[in-house]
């Protein structure tokens, strides 16, 4: 898959493509696979946890290099081998935990390149928790997780025209938390983290 990526991407810099101009609308929509952790000082043996993210997109252009992007995406996010205290047995439990969101990136969108087929954006993001879940004990934390959070979020991606309006899209994104995603956390704050590989199509009005 790694080699088929390079391959998709430098296949784009054949590619021409006709520069978006002022007052020009793109939408679409994509999917991806994110690895997902947390930041925090007392979660340093998590792994990744292996999700998905499938979303729409609308994107304004100001100019041929500089647009505004905003996304709608459902995203997987949480960790594996964390723990839980077992109040029954006592004892301390290895488990996975799964946060999932409606997450709404607003971002600055800068396209570079001769035919401006590349971008890099950044900006902030909210995500509204849907479900949060522990997997040894089966328990449902969402009554003890935040229903917000708040971030900032990066990518980069590569556009290539396969018709007149219709662009295929490959693009690596990460986002990292800046709110504690617990309430009444006494402890380290948790902080949500996750990359991700996307594949989507655009739509040019």
């Amino acid at each position: 898959m790694k080699k088929l990526f390079t391959i998709l991407l430098l296949t784009a810099c054949s590619f021409s493509a006709f520069s978006q101009q002022k007052g020009s609308f793109e939408f679409g929509l994509n999917t991806g696979v994110n690895f997902a952790t947390v930041q925090s000082e007392s979660a340093t043996n998590t792994k990744f946890r292996t999700g998905l993210n499938v979303g729409v997109f609308g994107d304004y252009f100001f100019s041929d290099r500089w647009s505004i992007k905003a996304k709608l995406s459902y995203d997987q996010k949480g960790w594996n081998r964390g723990f839980i205290i077992d109040l029954d047995k006592n004892q301390t439990a290895v488990t996975d935990y799964h946060f999932d969101y409606l997450t709404i990136p607003v971002m600055a969108n800068w396209h570079f390149g001769k035919t401006r087929n590349w971008y890099l954006n950044f900006g902030p993001y909210a995500g509204v928790l849907l479900s949060a879940k522990e997997t040894a004990l089966n328990r449902d934390l969402k009554d003890f997780s935040k229903s917000l959070e708040l971030g900032l979020a990066l990518g980069i991606g590569v556009k290539i025209p396969v018709a007149d309006r219709v662009k295929i899209i490959l693009e690596a994104d990460g986002q990292g938390g800046l709110t504690d995603i617990l309430k009444n956390n006494q402890g380290s704050t948790i902080r949500n983290s996750r990359s991700s590989l996307n594949a989507g199509v655009a739509f040019s009005l």
